[in-house]
């Protein structure tokens, strides 16, 4: 072989351009996955997330309120922004309570649970008697400039109560199934009887979500799963049948659009509603639908006005942030360790997801109307407090994720206690430590 010969078979021709950017392309996603592994590792991820996600929604709930509900707020109150002052104070009031959640020690919450969930019983007890009527569901409880519907905090009463129940019996950070028969499964009964009594079987789902998480968390046997899932089917099935406008709302959901001008008229605008959105919506504020066309706008079905204002856009976004919510919410119950964290944590994200489900469900036509508003974005200051106070006990929780604390702690004070500070009504702001001292 000649000397040129070997040269070209020991020197390695240049790979061609193609190759080289295939290969950078390569390189840059395998740098980009990697950075976004190590977001989600840092020790506040979820607690942003939550924080975030909350607000986002929050904000979008009260555009979406005023859009829905300002013409016929007008026509019946003479001001466009009724309902939309009265959802601004829910939430006025709810931002406090959650940020009050937020610091408080997970302590309070195990003791809490006990004395909402014996306040909620008999505030239910008590609609039973005194209770407001609306639409043959008697949930409600006049209390003059407000309607207290006291199936809401329910909720979180018996996410606490039960959550705690089984804690104290974990042995090891195990919990055995078998301790949710006493007192817990009485106790669950108890509250969902008072709410079916009162009409609301949307809520009464909600509920069973939230037991249901219960039973998943301490690996309750498939079995007993049937065995209350049967039970609910059963309840549903004599619910439904003692009761014409129930009946008549399965009527309209298997077959709305032979129904339309009756028991489908609302799941019929609704889907008109949010289908001639497009892409990209009308517009904000230019729905039609609202115009006297799709009852409770504001409220069950404010998800078609998002649809028709935002479009299709829109609704993923707000089906993104609730995914993110959930997200958030079942990372801190793996990443905390304490038995009551876990199924807290677990049964908060049940109820809040599980009800932002139940509600698009509804309007997209693929369950039956329950009446149940969408978390953080319907009108309700009933529904909105004890959904900020979960949210608020998440953002506690997220702080004892591994790290968080000490991440918190570099952070330095906040804007509010810098305020105070420079006011001269609070302790010397703390001083951020350069990054070669943190080090």
């Amino acid at each position: 072989m000649s000397t040129t010969a070997q040269e070209g078979v020991g020197r390695r021709r240049p790979a061609a351009p193609e190759t080289r950017a295939a290969s950078a392309g390569g390189t840059r996603a395998h740098d980009q996955l990697a950075a976004f592994r190590e977001l989600l590792n840092r020790p506040l991820t979820s607690y942003y997330l939550i924080l975030g996600c909350s607000a986002l929604l929050l904000a979008l709930g009260l555009m979406m309120v005023l859009s829905a509900s300002s013409i016929e707020a007008l026509q019946e109150k003479g001001n466009p922004f009724y309902w939309f002052f009265k959802q601004s104070v829910s939430v006025g009031l709810g931002i406090p309570l959650m940020w009050i959640c937020s610091m408080l020690p997970q302590r309070f919450f195990r003791l809490a649970g006990y004395p909402l969930m014996v306040l909620s019983v008999l505030a239910l007890v008590l609609v039973l008697f005194v209770g407001t009527s609306q639409l043959g569901a008697q949930r409600w409880i006049d209390l003059g400039p407000i309607y207290l519907q006291p199936s809401e905090p329910a909720k979180l009463g018996l996410l606490l109560w039960g959550a705690d129940l089984l804690a104290r019996k974990a042995r090891g950070g195990l919990i055995e199934w078998r301790n949710l028969f006493i007192p817990l499964m009485p106790g669950t009964v108890i509250v969902a009887v008072m709410v079916m009594l009162g009409r609301d079987l949307g809520t009464t789902l909600v509920l069973l979500l939230i037991f249901l998480s219960l039973l998943w968390v301490v690996g309750a046997p498939l079995r007993l799963f049937g065995g209350v899932l049967a039970v609910a089917v059963l309840a549903t099935i004599i619910m439904i049948s003692t009761e014409g406008y129930r009946s008549d709302r399965i009527e309209g959901w298997l077959n709305p659009w032979a129904n339309a001008q009756t028991t489908g008229y609302q799941a019929v605008q609704g889907q008109i509603a949010i289908g001639s959105g497009g892409w990209f919506g009308l517009g904000l504020g230019s729905s039609r639908a609202k115009w006297g066309r799709l009852p409770h706008a504001e409220s069950d079905f404010i998800f078609s006005i998002l649809g028709e204002e935002l479009g299709l856009m829109g609704t993923l976004v707000v089906i993104a942030l609730f995914g993110l919510l959930g997200y958030a919410g079942l990372r801190v119950a793996t990443r905390v360790k304490d038995p009551f964290v876990r199924l807290a944590s677990a049964s908060a994200v049940a109820w809040i997801a599980g009800q932002a489900i139940v509600n698009i469900g509804a309007v997209i036509g693929v369950l039956p109307i329950t009446g149940i508003p969408l978390p953080l974005v319907s009108y309700g200051g009933s529904a909105l407090l004890p959904t900020l106070a979960a949210l608020g006990m998440l953002l506690s929780f997220a702080k004892q994720e591994p790290g968080a604390r000490e991440a918190l702690a570099l952070r330095g004070p906040g804007p509010v206690a810098r305020g105070l500070s420079w006011l001269g009504l609070g302790g010397p702001a703390r001083k951020r430590r350069p990054a070669r001292e943190r080090r």
